[in-house]
């Protein structure tokens, strides 16, 4: 018997279906598909309802900065670790938006910096950012 030949009538047709052409249409349409979806996921056009609340307000920022030899400033004006508690307090009262942004010297000790913040915090601040020099 001869290889991929049936027994039997050497004259009746094979009735076998060959997948390979099935299966290599298949694996092209896989492709395509992979390629094209994150196309077709970029033009989705989406109708977002209107809102009528108003848009939020801008946060207000303070910044304070904490220099090499241990002074305080706010907004640029020195301020005195006594007085600096009033002064946050009494922003935040008026915006509570309020975002204090910490400018420290690097010479600065990490304690020092700490008893700032939990001044910041016992203030009510509760937003604080950290300003950095970008290498």
């Amino acid at each position: 018997m001869a290889f991929g030949q049936h027994a039997g009538d050497p004259e009746e047709p094979i009735s076998d279906i060959n997948v390979t052409p099935l299966v290599d249409v298949m694996l092209v349409l896989l492709v395509i598909f992979i390629i094209l979806a994150p196309l077709f996921a970029q033009a989705l056009r989406v109708d977002l309802p209107e809102a009528k609340a108003p848009p939020s307000a801008e946060p207000v920022v303070a910044d304070l900065t904490l220099a090499a030899n241990g002074s305080l400033a706010l907004d640029g004006k020195p301020v005195t670790a006594k007085r600096l508690p009033d002064l946050l307090a009494r922003r935040q009262a008026e915006s509570p938006e309020l975002v204090v942004r910490l400018s420290a010297d690097q010479a600065v000790p990490y304690g020092e910096v700490a008893q700032l913040l939990s001044v910041v915090r016992k203030a009510g601040v509760e937003r604080l950012a950290f300003r950095t020099r970008a290498p």
